[in-house]
């Protein structure tokens, strides 16, 4: 198995990882734990689902072109998608969030991301520091709703974070059969990594989360992490995603409508991807 310090090779040149200074993350941080963070569930379930309900009114479509252009240097970008649930032509910026793949990529590697985002964190499970949530000291394992015992030591920890203009449906990174389906309650806090600093993946210990485990061919288990955050109106598991079921590379088994994070924990590590990288569905792992 690949240590950690060289499988951090690759980077996505054209991709710039949003700064802020020390000060204002602090506020942001101040913000969405000591104040949002304290906010009721269902309070912010709510304000939540009202937001994420303004997309879907049929006025935003006029954004989605606009906002291709600014976050998307490929000119064809959206050309390779097509918008959700049969329809003609995309509606909302909704439709625009949830769009589909026209074609799923094509990878010959058995190991691909689930998921196109920033990789926000990196380490071995046994690495990842204690954090403290609500003043209850939380491990890694407690994202997916696991033991100490149950997720092997030398497994390496991943967090994606999904800005709002990437892609949010998640697929399997590998073939393989599912063995658990986990829905954890829990907070809608923001995710955006740059405001935690030293522990990006604070969110992803108390927020709303589906957890999914996948037995691949050599019998290794996947840890998947579905996280949601604010304006999140649902976690969405498509059909056929159920307990026992087999699962090809890159089938979906999740939708997020806004704001989302996927944590992994792999028995392997990225291969070509390192911190604060861009990663692609389909591309290699």
């Amino acid at each position: 198995m690949e240590a950690v310090k060289d499988i951090l090779e690759y980077s996505d040149p054209y991709f710039k990882v949003f700064q802020v200074p020390r000060w204002r993350a602090k506020l942001y941080k101040f913000i969405a734990i000591d104040l949002w963070g304290n906010v009721p569930g269902n309070i912010q379930r709510g304000i939540s689902a009202y937001y994420a309900s303004i997309y879907n009114k049929s006025f935003t479509k006029s954004i989605i072109k606009p906002y291709v252009r600014f976050y998307y240097k490929d000119s064809n970008y959206l050309s390779k998608f097509q918008p959700p649930e049969g329809k003609s032509k995309f509606e909302s910026f909704q439709d625009f969030f949830i769009r589909r793949f026209k074609e799923i990529p094509k990878n010959a590697s058995d190991w691909v991301w689930p998921c196109e985002g920033l990789l926000c964190d990196i380490s071995r499970i046994s690495e990842q520091k204690v954090s403290s949530v609500k003043g209850d000291k939380r491990n890694i394992w407690t994202i997916f709703g696991r033991t100490k015992e149950q997720i092997p030591q030398d497994y390496v920890f991943t967090n994606i974070f999904l800005h709002n203009k990437n892609y949010h449906r998640i697929h399997s990174p590998v073939e393989g059969t599912i063995s658990r389906i986990q829905h954890i309650p829990g907070d809608l806090v923001i995710l955006r990594p740059w405001i935690y600093k030293q522990n990006p993946s604070l969110p992803a210990f108390r927020n709303e989360r589906y957890n999914i485990d996948i037995i691949d061919k050599d019998g290794r288990t996947w840890f998947l992490s579905i996280v949601g955050g604010p304006a999140v109106g649902t976690i969405k598991l498509p059909k056929g995603i159920r307990l026992g079921q087999k699962v090809d590379k890159l089938a979906e088994i999740s939708i997020f409508y806004l704001g989302s994070t996927c944590c992994i924990a792999a028995p392997i590590g990225p291969k070509y991807h390192r911190l604060n990288s861009f990663v692609e569905v389909g591309s290699v792992y």
